[in-house]
């Protein structure tokens, strides 16, 4: 008997710190999308809380190889959605690039322009994503209520070409926090 408390407290402290792990980290289910709505699942995007910022680590295939612009968008949903113009357009629900200070302008992950650009994507000749990308201005709190865009091309970081470049939205993925 004199072994059960020790025993216990050794599982609550491991309960414990899986709990605060689990506390920091948040999984995305990310999909591919078109004018026709939300389509296949392509993987997980793992959000991870760090000292540096939010870690974004994929687990992504059915991509096309290359480097992909990256973002977070402003709201939480991918559903394909008119324009102005009455064109049906991919995830166009997800709104803009998150941009809470109103900054409107593109400047990288680096840069003092909105939040919701993110490193690149790279994907590899598979169409497999794996490689982690940092967002140092970012925390797992702002994700709340957000989406994840992957777009089709890549992102030079600035307003032009309009919105750096990327393009057609080419997956998505809603940020359930």
């Amino acid at each position: 008997m004199r072994y059960t408390a020790p025993f216990t407290g050794i599982a609550a402290s491991l309960l414990l710190a899986a709990s605060a792990h689990a506390a920091d980290t948040l999984d995305v289910d990310m999909h591919s999308v078109s004018a026709d709505g939300v389509g296949d699942s392509l993987g997980t995007m793992t959000l991870e809380q760090t000292d540096h910022g939010l870690l974004l680590t994929p687990t992504l295939e059915g991509l096309e190889s290359g480097i992909h612009g990256f973002h977070v968008h402003q709201n939480a949903s991918c559903e394909a959605d008119d324009n102005d113009s009455g064109d049906t357009v991919a995830a166009l629900s997800a709104g803009g690039h998150y941009d809470p200070e109103s900054t409107e302008t593109h400047q990288g992950p680096y840069g003092d322009g909105h939040l919701g650009d993110l490193p690149v994507l790279a994907v590899n000749e598979n169409g497999e994503a794996n490689l982690p990308t940092l967002a140092p201005r970012l925390s797992l709190k702002d994700m709340s209520g957000r989406s994840l865009m992957i777009h089709a091309g890549g992102d030079n970081y600035s307003d032009e070409p309009h919105l750096g470049g990327g393009g057609t939205r080419a997956a998505c993925g809603v940020v359930n926090k």
